[in-house]
């Protein structure tokens, strides 16, 4: 049988029955996932004689991981950053796969000289094939961290960029994270409680398509239900894009009080505490933290004890009684201040090889955030400390246990069992080769583009160690909670003070570092669909890699177009009003480039800065996983308490500077709505459908956002419809005003 692009007949060198010798050398194999979830919605079947690498795989799979990749970064710069996940590729190439089996030859094509053969048209379009052009996809959904390096130099630094450092510095931060995923691999995919909860909406849209289905009396099928949803959602989402912006992010209180600060501080959803906000938009619903329906309910508790305690009672605390001059700031903001509440300039501090001007810092002002930036880092450190305590106090025995029985095969679950017998996994060597090639070329962009990334050597193999140490800690967060604390404010921290003044190679070595671990996890997370569907683990390296090739090619190629052809971009105060093209992830991107890179950690965290005593929540964060594990040793019949999760917990605000409080709180409730109230009390509706309406909102709300753009705004000019509610923005004005005596900030008032 011709199957494609392969020497193989199926891409699967080893195949066994269940009476095979292979099969009998795992001992203790569970029929069923341990996971509810999973055992729910994963199926326990697999047919190994289905074509996988086909030449339909190749032709559609790089097609949607080249426009996906175009489309995500287009929609990154934008005020609500919709994600358009590889659930829009699931959708749109399912009838292209099936036309293309329906119309194209069965002949086969034959390599001269070689054994190597593959069939325009293998046989009827199956589900492997449509796993594997998703995996393409998703490699062209899951970002390109260091476009933000280049958008930064371009847009706030006013400097032009080398081309090929760009390239070369987005290739390897997105390729060295092959290297930790096969390492950790067999710990992140093949244990049965790392198991990876978004993964199960790609799983349920997968058997909603493929498996045959009959409509229950009164009753709809999963495909028919998806495409409902996905209909009204496109439909729907013109409002928020085009009509009605405002209803984004909807502020009851800045309505009745339009000349109080106070009240708009407490009702503002986008730079206040956001009571009494609300937003009948799904990107503000899942456009910074994902989708709440792919969230399992204790994780959104575990979020939602941490945005209390730290928005509705440490930030009121910290803002009502000055802490760090607060009340001089906004009230919630990301930007950075002089001393007597004005927007920092820093290109006064800046040489014009983007350095340190000591001299000029000196006489200007020092550096300030706002409060709740400034406890926000606080909390970052905690964050990452108590990542690691808590993995180590409740998952070390485990993971030790994991790592012995994968070197001996010891205990798996039934998907496991299929995949070890019916497939040939990847040889380390294939990693390791990947990660040698990928360092040098990463040691070629650091050293032979220098003046462009600022960035040596042996920077680059710290930040690396760093990605290393912490990929498995926060892999097992992510695999059991679909919440990912991250790397980069302790990348740097690190490079801030080893290597100060230098803005571009603060941000590369943070990329380095945090890129490679999220790549990392990006890839098992992506290993992991293909364990649930059973794909031949060859055949997903293979994908994997040629897709983050194109992808990172796309997106650098987008970024370099759209920074030099949309004016102004990244600047609010210098857009036409409306305009969507705010930036806010690299607003605080560059914002951090200069607490870190330009002032540096000594002067804002050490022993020269005012916010020396930040520090002390690292230690916060080691020690508070402690209570919750004794706690769970002397109470074991209490099966709540090792559901509390600390890390969650510390960083369960850390997205509000990008797209303020009532993203949260939309988030939550969304969560409580569909996985508390709905998984409990309507489970088999939970089960048929909650993946499948996860995917088809986000599909709809991207479909809609580009018809917008391509059809109004970028041919005829048109942001949205001239009138109050045609700006992105909740219409709380004074909100971000300080309100310390005698600050004057323009438009706002003066407190005496």
């Amino acid at each position: 049988m011709a199957t494609g692009l392969e020497l193989t007949n199926t891409g699967n060198e080893e195949i066994y029955d269940n009476s095979s010798s292979k099969y009998n050398e795992y001992k203790q194999v569970d029929d069923q996932s341990p996971i509810e979830e999973v055992a729910l919605t994963v199926p326990t079947t697999d047919d190994p004689d289905l074509p996988v690498l086909t030449f339909r795989v190749w032709v559609l799979g790089i097609l949607a991981c080249g426009l996906l990749s175009m489309l995500n970064q287009f929609v990154t710069y934008r005020a609500h950053p919709i994600n358009l996940t590889s659930v829009s590729a699931q959708i749109v190439v399912l009838p292209v796969g099936r036309f293309m089996a329906a119309t194209l030859p069965t002949k086969i094509i034959r390599f001269p000289g070689t054994k190597w053969h593959f069939s325009l048209n293998p046989g009827p379009f199956n589900i492997k094939e449509h796993v594997l052009i998703t995996i393409f996809a998703s490699v062209g959904t899951s970002g390109v961290y260091a476009v933000n390096i280049l958008t930064i130099i371009k847009a706030f630094y006013n400097r032009n960029m080398n081309p090929v450092a760009a390239w070369l510095l987005a290739l390897t931060t997105q390729m060295l994270g092959f290297g930790w995923a096969g390492v950790f691999r067999k710990l992140l995919v093949e244990s049965p409680y790392m198991w990876w909860p978004a993964t199960l909406i790609q799983v349920s849209i997968f058997r909603a398509f493929h498996e045959e289905e009959k409509r229950p009396k009164g009753g709809m099928t999963r495909m028919q239900f998806f495409t409902i949803v996905l209909t009204c959602s496109f439909a729907y989402y013109i409002v928020p894009t085009f009509f009605f912006p405002s209803i984004s992010s909807m502020s009851i209180a800045c309505w009745i009080w339009k000349d109080s600060v106070t009240a708009q501080q407490i009702g503002s959803g986008l730079y206040g505490l956001g009571i009494g906000s609300f937003a009948l938009d799904w990107a503000t619903v899942a456009g910074f933290l994902g989708s709440p329906l792919a969230t399992p309910w204790f994780a959104i508790a575990n979020f939602l004890v941490g945005f209390i305690l730290i928005v509705y009672v440490l930030l009121p605390v910290t803002y009502w009684t000055n802490v760090y001059n607060a009340q001089k700031f906004p009230f919630i903001s990301s930007h950075l201040f002089t001393d007597d509440g004005q927007r920092y300039n820093t290109t006064r501090v800046l040489k014009s090889d983007l350095t340190f001007d000591k001299y000029a810092y000196d006489h200007y002002s020092d550096l300030n955030m706002s409060g709740f930036f400034a406890i926000l880092y606080g909390l970052s450190f905690a964050t990452l400390a108590a990542t690691v305590s808590h993995v180590c106090l409740f998952y070390g025995k485990s993971i030790w246990k994991q790592a012995k029985a994968a070197m001996t095969d010891q205990r798996i679950d039934v998907h496991t069992r299929l995949m070890k017998t019916n497939y040939t996994s990847v040889p380390q060597y294939w990693f390791l080769i990947l990660l040698a090639v990928t360092l040098a070329l990463a040691l070629g962009a650091c050293e032979g583009y220098n003046d462009d990334l600022q960035l040596r050597y042996w920077g680059l193999f710290l930040a690396l160690g760093i990605a290393f140490v912490f990929t498995l800690p926060i892999g097992v967060i992510q695999a059991t909670t679909n919440l990912q604390p991250g790397l980069n404010v302790i990348t740097e921290y690190i490079i801030g003070y080893i290597y100060p003044g230098r803005p571009v190679a603060n941000v590369a070595f943070k990329t380095y570092g945090y890129n490679s671990m999220g790549q990392a996890l990006a890839f098992v997370q992506d290993f992991k669909v293909g364990h649930y569907m059973k794909i031949p683990p060859r055949s997903m390296f293979i994908v994997q890699v040629v897709g983050t090739l194109v992808a990172t090619s796309v997106y650098v190629g987008t970024a370099w177009w759209l920074l030099y052809s949309i004016k102004d971009i990244c600047h609010p105060d210098l857009l036409p009003s409306g305009s969507p093209w705010t930036c806010p992830g690299d607003n605080v991107f560059y914002n951090a480039s200069i607490i870190w890179g330009v002032v540096g950690p000594q002067r804002m965290f050490g022993n020269l800065g005012l916010y020396e005593k930040q520090n002390w929540f690292f230690l916060a964060g080691i020690l508070a996983p402690v209570p919750v594990w004794i706690f769970s040793k002397l109470y074991p019949e209490k099966k709540w308490i090792p559901y509390i999760n600390i890390p969650i917990i510390l960083g369960g605000s850390g997205a509000i500077p990008l797209g303020g409080s009532l993203n949260n709180i939309s988030w939550i409730i969304v969560g409580f709505l569909f996985n508390f109230i709905i998984f409990r009390r309507y489970k088999q509706w939970w089960t048929k459908y909650n993946y499948i309406t996860s995917g088809a909102l986000d599909a709809g709300v991207a479909f809609m956002a580009f018809v917008c753009y391509f059809a109004l705004q970028s041919t005829q000019n048109l942001e949205s419809v001239g009138w109050w509610g045609g700006q992105v923005d909740d219409h709380c004005a004074i909100a971000t005003c300080p309100t310390f005596p005698n600050v004057q900030v323009e438009g706002c008032p003066h407190f005496h």
